[in-house]
């Protein structure tokens, strides 16, 4: 029978694997449309460098919480930190963030995999979620980047049909 950190572990494996189809079917020139209009007005293209740095920053963020530490600092500016990342990383060819992206997926997926139901039990505060459980933090994880690529979905259909 699978553990829940396996299924947990499956998942990010599973999900990552879509993300990854999705994003190298994606036309290139759709990739230069703009996607959010609000904040930065990020492109479709550079979701990819925020799902990048969303891999990297929360499993940071689960590696802190598991060492004891609170979590996400109660004055975090979420808005702030995603556009400072964005910038960081959407300079580089959607190849680089795509290999990025899986390769550190992988690396969460094989960590998650080994935790114990008591590490999947240990709270600590998230960006978005609040004072909530590693294994709450784990499934937004996955499920942001489908939020993300629904939006992309949508705005693919309205270009057909424009």
């Amino acid at each position: 029978m699978e553990s829940k950190s396996e299924r947990l572990s499956r998942r990010l494996i599973e999900e990552g694997e879509k993300t990854g189809e999705f994003f190298r079917f994606l036309p290139l020139d759709f990739l230069d449309m703009e996607l959010y209009t609000d904040g930065g007005h990020w492109k479709v293209g550079q979701i990819m460098a925020h799902f990048l740095a969303t891999e990297i920053g929360i499993f940071a963020l689960i590696t802190s919480i598991l060492d004891g530490n609170p979590g996400t600092p109660e004055d975090f500016e979420l808005n702030r930190y995603n556009e400072k990342k964005v910038t960081e990383f959407c300079d580089l060819p959607l190849s680089v963030l795509l290999d990025g992206f899986i390769e550190q997926r992988l690396r969460n997926a094989l960590a998650v995999k080994v935790f114990t139901d008591e590490q999947l039990q240990t709270q600590g505060r998230h960006p978005y979620l609040g004072f909530t459980r590693i294994e709450e933090i784990i499934k937004l994880l996955y499920r942001h980047n489908q939020i993300h690529q629904r939006d992309i979905r949508r705005l693919l259909l309205e270009f057909q049909f424009s």
